[in-house]
């Protein structure tokens, strides 16, 4: 080893570069001596900083991955070691397989370290699941609605009839409320019934959209809401239709501010999305918007719900808004995430670059 702590002699990559899969290379020492692109974008690190310095300089519990190590020794043969939590010396925690092969590469002996991401395996899982079940959940509620609408328009035109036989005129107060809500059911199901709309893509520059909700939740919200902006100007234009995302941002805004009751921060952040997998398919690149408030938090009870129809955590919401993000965010090939606990929620919203972009 040199004085900056840097191998002597390099050690060549014989192909691992170009793994999807993320790989590190130790020494007998447990000294780290190659980490490829794909590690580098799991545990957000470059490689310049990590290589020649020992394991646990890289991540902050190296017992789970020291033991896992010694058993593949005590065996010489491969080992693999399932639902492994890492936290990198960045505090970036991790839920990962890790399968562990001693070899020696261009001379060099040590350890072949695999590691695959659980998040997505799981996440993949999940958002066919919720396809699924969105989509079975549209048809059963589009069913519903058509059931409820029929009915609506006999009850609106028998309150106005009672309400022309009444005597007491303080009585309309009550046909009044009959006929009130049933206009409020008549307009939430023709809401229910609109048809889809396909998206119509043209380029557009994703922070337009967020300033434009920025304003609009500011004017809605005047007193009391912060709305800070973490932009990363370098994002190149995504193929969507305009109004359909802003419409899911605002949705997506809303919510957040009503969440807060008229105090507290919304954070707007977008980022570079590498190597994600939308609607079954693999992206290189990707655009990640995310809406972050410091309020209460979604309850336990409906929070893997929350996207469902008329599902909502707001006294008086029709559960909507976030149903329609949705929709809208699948319909540009894309899907939202929730994280949720008191005092921080984000919805995260990732969509895929086109192909020919860079």
């Amino acid at each position: 080893m040199r004085e900056d702590g840097r191998p002597d002699r390099q050690f060549t990559s014989s192909g691992l570069d170009a793994l999807a899969t993320a790989v590190l290379y130790l020494d007998l020492d447990l000294g780290l001596r190659y980490a490829n692109p794909a590690a580098e974008n799991l545990f957000k690190v470059s490689s310049r900083n990590i290589v020649g310095h020992a394991l646990s300089e890289v991540f902050l519990n190296t017992a789970p991955l020291t033991n896992a190590i010694h058993l593949a020794v005590e065996r010489n043969s491969t080992y693999v070691q399932h639902e492994l939590q890492l936290t990198t010396a960045a505090q970036e925690k991790l839920e990962v397989s890790c399968t562990v092969t001693p070899s020696e590469i261009d001379g060099f002996e040590g350890y072949l370290l695999e590691f695959t991401e659980l998040h997505q395996q799981l996440r993949i899982a999940r958002e066919e699941r919720l396809l699924d079940q969105t989509e079975a959940g549209r048809w059963l509620i589009r069913n519903l609605a058509h059931e409820i609408k029929n009915p609506l328009g006999g009850l609106r035109g028998a309150a106005q009839l009672l309400e022309r036989e009444l005597e007491r005129p303080e009585l309309t107060e009550y046909t009044q409320v009959i006929m009130k809500e049933a206009d409020r059911l008549q307009t939430l199901m023709d809401r229910l019934l609109t048809p889809q709309r396909l998206p119509q893509l043209v380029p557009m520059n994703i922070h337009e959209a967020l300033e434009r909700v920025r304003s609009l939740v500011l004017a809605e919200f005047p007193n009391g809401i912060r709305i800070r902006r973490e932009y990363d100007v370098s994002l190149p234009p995504v193929d969507a239709d305009k109004e359909q995302i802003i419409q899911a941002l605002l949705n997506i805004g809303r919510n957040a501010a009503q969440a807060l009751k008229g105090s507290g921060e919304i954070v707007l952040r977008t980022r570079v999305a590498r190597q994600i997998t939308l609607a079954r398919k693999l992206h290189r690149l990707g655009v990640m918007i995310q809406v972050i408030d410091n309020g209460p938090g979604v309850h336990q009870d409906i929070r893997d719900k929350i996207f469902f129809p008329l599902v909502s955590g707001r006294e008086g919401g029709t559960g909507l808004g976030l149903t329609l993000a949705q929709n809208f965010v699948n319909q540009h090939q894309g899907q939202i995430e929730l994280d949720s606990e008191p005092g921080r929620t984000c919805f995260t919203i990732l969509l895929p670059l086109s192909p020919g972009r860079p």
